[in-house]
């Protein structure tokens, strides 16, 4: 047979399209361009992105700090829904939120799209909200990788992933060292479910209520799709004006585990955060899915949010100014408990009282 017989193998023949790969970074160009930093060297499509390391020579003792995440199983809704633009904003918000809470500026960042077929107005219109995500996390989107994996995903079906980088001074580093008794607690309100426990959703709202995406929810004033996709608040940047403006000796990220728990993760072993529900009401999201799926209210706290997207630990005295700046940004915003001691048979945080409303 000829070497070029066109009945013989092929990479497209086994579900491959080279050229919608290509379509797919030109299609994405103009939007990486929105997130660039002085710092970023070079253009789309090298095989590394470059970062020019001399802008650190400001720091004394520069920390670099990483961590990288996906968005869950919520991209299956965004897929039933036909819509790509924001799980991006999730994704960004997932990585550069981790690593604000030491106190490190977002540098830069790069995403990992998988689909089972390269559908380039897609591609591209994830990696738009994963741009206009960096941008409110004041980070660069310096480069990424598309995968198309035919036979392993649908044609429809995909999957995102990115891994990001900060930089912190040494001695302006937040965490466990800095907190102290009688410290308050302030948390900022999510936007929504943001990225984690969508595995429970969608079996409480979908397996077991057979409820449909597109309806309307009266206490929503929306359709039930447009609820479960409302991005992920992205608070990299507000985190950063805390600390420019009021001393702040920790931040802590809710999300997979819940609350009480993620906060625990930056108390020390002689301190005890205590939060009172009393100071919030949940969105009725939440209300939503514990009544639906007659969830024990222990177990919506170990999966969702509850309302709480992230958590600032400041001296008590600073805690006005911590809210004032918050209240600027337009950031919601409330004292919702505080730092103990901790006793003989206490956690790291514990939730008390019933919320509001």
């Amino acid at each position: 047979m000829s070497e070029t017989s066109p009945s013989g193998a092929s990479y497209a023949a086994a579900g491959v399209d080279i050229e919608a790969g290509d379509r797919a970074v030109e299609l994405m160009k103009e939007w990486v361009k929105k997130t660039q930093r002085p710092e970023v060297l070079g253009g789309l499509g090298g095989f590394a992105g470059l970062f020019d390391a001399s802008a650190l020579k400001r720091f004394e003792r520069p920390l670099l700090a990483s961590a990288t995440d996906g968005v869950g199983t919520k991209v299956d809704l965004a897929r039933q829904l036909g819509v790509y633009d924001t799980i991006g904003h999730d994704l960004v918000a997932m990585v550069m939120d981790d690593i604000v809470v030491c106190g490190a500026e977002p540098l830069f960042m790069t995403d990992y799209i998988c689909v089972g077929k390269v559908h380039p107005e897609r591609v591209a219109a994830i990696v738009k909200g994963i741009a206009e995500g960096c941008v409110l996390a004041g980070c660069a989107l310096v480069g990424g990788e598309t995968a198309e994996h035919p036979g392993l995903l649908g044609p429809d079906d995909f999957d995102v992933a990115g891994a990001g980088t900060g930089v912190v001074e040494a001695d302006q580093l937040l965490g466990p060292d800095r907190i102290r008794k009688g410290d308050a607690v302030i948390a900022m309100a999510a936007s929504g479910l943001h990225s984690n426990g969508y595995s429970l959703v969608r079996h409480v709202l979908f397996d077991r209520a057979n409820l449909s995406l597109d309806q309307h929810v009266e206490e929503f004033g929306r359709s039930l799709g447009e609820e479960l996709l409302e991005p992920t608040k992205i608070y990299s940047l507000d985190c950063l004006a805390l600390t420019r403006t009021t001393e702040v000796h920790a931040f802590s990220h809710v999300t997979g585990g819940g609350l009480a728990a993620n906060l625990a993760r930056v108390i020390p072993d002689e301190l005890h955060a205590v939060v009172d529900r009393e100071t919030w009401t949940p969105a009725p999201v939440f209300d939503l899915v514990g009544r639906t799926g007659d969830v024990e209210r222990l177990e919506l706290e170990k999966t969702l949010n509850m309302g709480v997207g992230m958590i600032a630990i400041v001296p008590e005295e600073s805690a006005d100014v911590a809210l004032a700046t918050l209240a600027d940004r337009g950031v919601d915003a409330w004292i919702a408990g505080e730092i103990t001691e901790r006793g003989e048979h206490e956690t790291g945080a514990a939730l008390i009282g019933d919320y509001a409303g």
